[in-house]
C-alpha cells in the first residue's frame, strides 16, 4: 500500500492535475491525502479582502470536501494562504506547514505542480514541496511527480520557462468519466469551450495524452525524483 500526498495551489487543481490518478490509487487500496495551499478566491479583488470573500471561500472548500468524500480520499486540509499572492508570503511559512503534514502522514509519493507554470502560486507550491521533501536520510518521500494544469502549464513563454515535458503516464481509461464528473461539481471554476479549462478540453487532453502512449486516456507527469532504497 502506498501513501499518496497531493499538494495543490487552489481548489480544483488537485483534480485537473491528477484526478484520474487519485481515483486509480484509491481503487488499489492506497491512502490519499490532499493539501490545498491557497484559498482560491481573493485574487478577484484588487486588494485581498478575506472577510468580503469568506462565504465564497467556505462554499468552494465545501465543494472540495464533498468531492473528496465521494472519491474516498482520506483527508483534505486547507492552508488558506492568499490566492495568487504566495510571492508575498515567506516561503518557509509554506514549507513548514507542508513538512508538518509529511511528518504525520508519511507519504511515499507526492504529486504537485509543474515548477514553471504561468501561475505564481503553482510555481511556489512546487518549490515549497521540493524543500519540504528534500531527500534527507530516512525521509518517507521516495517519489515526486509534477502534473499539468490546463491553461497555467501551457500558457508559459517557452523562451523564458521550461515547458512541461512528461515522462510518466498513468492510464485513466477507466476513471476519466469520474474525473470529469467531479470537476463538473466545481461549476464556478470551470469555463465554457473553447477555454482551456473547460470540461471538453480536459477530456481532450486525457485522450491526447493517452493516444501518445497507446492508451485510451491518460494523465501525464514529470518524474522529478525517485529514490530506491535497499531493505
Amino acid at each position: 500500500m502506498n501513501k499518496i500526498l497531493v499538494v495543490a495551489a487552489h481548489p480544483d487543481d488537485e483534480l485537473l492535475g491528477c484526478g484520474g490518478t487519485i481515483i486509480e490509487h484509491i481503487k488499489k487500496g492506497d491512502k490519499v491525502g490532499m493539501l490545498i495551499v491557497s484559498e482560491g478566491v481573493t485574487s478577484r479583488d484588487e486588494k485581498r479582502n478575506y472577510p468580503k470573500r469568506k462565504k465564497e471561500i467556505e462554499h468552494l472548500h465545501s465543494i472540495s470536501k464533498n468531492i473528496v468524500k465521494k472519491m474516498g480520499v482520506n483527508f483534505i486540509k486547507f492552508f488558506d494562504f492568499p490566492d495568487n499572492r504566495l510571492d508575498k508570503i515567506n516561503l518557509i511559512d509554506i514549507v513548514k506547514k507542508i513538512e508538518k503534514i509529511i511528518s504525520s502522514f508519511k507519504p511515499n509519493i507526492i504529486y504537485t505542480h509543474h515548477g514553471d507554470d504561468l501561475n505564481i502560486d503553482h510555481e511556489l507550491v512546487n518549490r515549497a514541496v521540493l524543500t519540504a521533501a528534500r531527500p534527507i536520510p530516512k525521509h518517507p518521500v521516495l517519489k515526486i511527480y509534477s502534473f499539468e494544469v490546463l491553461s497555467s502549464t501551457h500558457w508559459i513563454e517557452p523562451t523564458k520557462r521550461k515547458a512541461f515535458v512528461p515522462n510518466y503516464f498513468r492510464d485513466i481509461s477507466h476513471s476519466l468519466k469520474e474525473k470529469i464528473k467531479y470537476l463538473g461539481m466545481y461549476k464556478g471554476e470551470m469555463r465554457k469551450w473553447p477555454h482551456a479549462r473547460s470540461l471538453k478540453s480536459i477530456k481532450d487532453l486525457a485522450l491526447f495524452r493517452g493516444s501518445s502512449v497507446g492508451l485510451k486516456a491518460a494523465e501525464a507527469f514529470q518524474l522529478i525524483r525517485e529514490i530506491k532504497r535497499e531493505k
